[in-house]
């Protein structure tokens, strides 16, 4: 590390943005906030929906506002009215970057677009983040959060006995996954900004985002269509054994539901761990491990890539021999004989976990409003800040007009009366 580097400083500090975001989205800027960047969420009189348009809520707030819009501040302006628009001109002049996340278009619409705010401020970033994008044949399509996994393909409708369909509980992508890829590509842009004195218009889709999380199914299946099936072989047969699997898995994670070194085990404890003896090496550690050469003799397996699949005999053998000790022995045995081995957890035992607890200190409740994950960054000398919690709508409206653009108590009421402001 060069002796002058400069631990202190937060790695945006010194960045503005004008988040322009409702709903989901918003954590676009959430991240860039998580980094040091100041962020002044330019909200309408209504304010944001997400406040009040989901659970869990937490004295009256929603816990995805009080996460999602941490380390904001809050500036209420009519950007309908004429003076509301001037205001927002003002900020924009003094800004890195702007953040409009919602329908493609929206600040255009209001004559508040890229092509408009460039011609004040040559450096801008702008970054819009939507639900299917601004361009194809579904950028007008009303959206929320499952829209995107849903049609990524990424989640898939169950039925019950009666034959009703319902939503399975998984993990959102889109959602997430879009403010992640959303904040690298603003990074990159202020980068260059800083470089050329020029700014860029970038923008990315939710949908887009599930998809590209997904990618290794998609592709798979793009794989398959160009190239001829391989002659099928007896699942589990010496030929497996000998090579890897020449048949056709089904794309991701599917084509793992028989496998067996590379499967789940319930323990002791009535939990369940992961095995991932795939590499030869890992399966003969295990085997010595447990003191069972005759497994890793009998079906040695091959030096990579190997998961047993179809043998059930195996997978029974190994069914019982985890059934003897808890999740927490297995783990520690694969640290002793260096074999891979996690724990299984679920979101409310996650919390819990000694893992967690090292890497995720969570932010406290009486900080943030509740209990909350930190950036999964980790910098040298902990330069993260400390987040601060969610604005109420508008409560650094005279702040921000105070401190960003220097204006008199007089400038700010003329505003007020004349409809452009809200709040304190």
């Amino acid at each position: 590390m060069p002796k002058d580097h400069d631990v202190t400083a937060a790695p945006l500090s010194g960045i503005r943005i004008l988040d322009c975001s409702i709903l989901g989205p918003g954590a676009l800027a959430m991240h860039l906030g998580d980094l040091g960047a100041e962020i002044i969420k330019v909200e309408a009189p209504a304010g944001d929906p997400l406040r009040s348009t989901t659970w869990p809520m937490v004295d009256g707030t929603s816990l995805m506002h009080l996460h999602i819009n941490r380390s904001k501040r809050s500036i209420a302006i009519d950007l309908r009215t004429p003076a509301g628009a001037r205001l927002f001109e003002d900020l924009a002049r003094t800004a890195d970057a702007v953040i409009e996340g919602m329908r493609p278009g929206a600040l255009d619409r209001l004559g508040l677009g890229y092509d408009h705010l460039r011609t004040i401020n040559a450096r801008l970033v702008f970054c819009s983040i939507s639900g299917f994008g601004s361009t194809g044949p579904y950028q007008r399509l009303p959206t929320h959060g499952l829209a995107f996994d849903a049609w990524a393909g990424l989640v898939a409708p169950v039925t019950d006995e009666a034959g009703r369909w319902s939503i399975p509980e998984h993990p959102s992508v889109g959602i997430h996954a879009a403010p992640i890829f959303g904040a690298l590509g603003v990074t990159a842009a202020l980068l260059a900004s800083r470089t050329t004195g020029e700014g860029t218009y970038l923008e990315i889709a939710q949908s887009d985002a599930a998809a590209a999380m997904d990618w290794l199914r998609s592709e798979t299946w793009l794989t398959y269509r160009r190239e001829a099936p391989s002659p099928p072989t007896e699942a589990g047969g010496p030929e497996a054994e000998a090579s890897p699997p020449p048949e056709r898995r089904a794309p991701g994670t599917a084509g793992m539901h028989d496998s067996v070194r590379y499967q789940f085990y319930g323990t002791s404890d009535h939990r369940h761990v992961l095995l991932m003896a795939s590499e030869q090496r890992f399966w003969r550690n295990f085997c010595v491990g447990i003191d069972r050469i005759d497994l890793y003799e009998r079906w040695p397996g091959i030096e990579r890539g190997d998961h047993a699949s179809g043998n059930t005999e195996l997978r029974d053998e190994l069914q019982l021999v985890f059934s003897q000790r808890s999740m927490r022995e297995w783990v520690d045995f694969a640290v002793v004989h260096d074999t891979a081995i996690a724990p299984v957890n679920t979101p409310e035992l996650l919390i819990d976990d000694p893992q967690f607890h090292d890497r995720f200190p969570l932010h406290p409740a009486d900080a943030l409003g509740c209990e909350q994950l930190p950036t999964p960054l980790h910098f040298d000398g902990g330069n993260a800040p400390a987040p601060v919690k969610a604005p109420t709508l508008g409560q650094h409206t005279v702040e921000v007009l105070r401190s960003v653009l220097d204006l008199d108590d007089d400038q700010i009421e003329r505003l007020r009366a004349e409809g452009a402001i809200y709040g304190g």
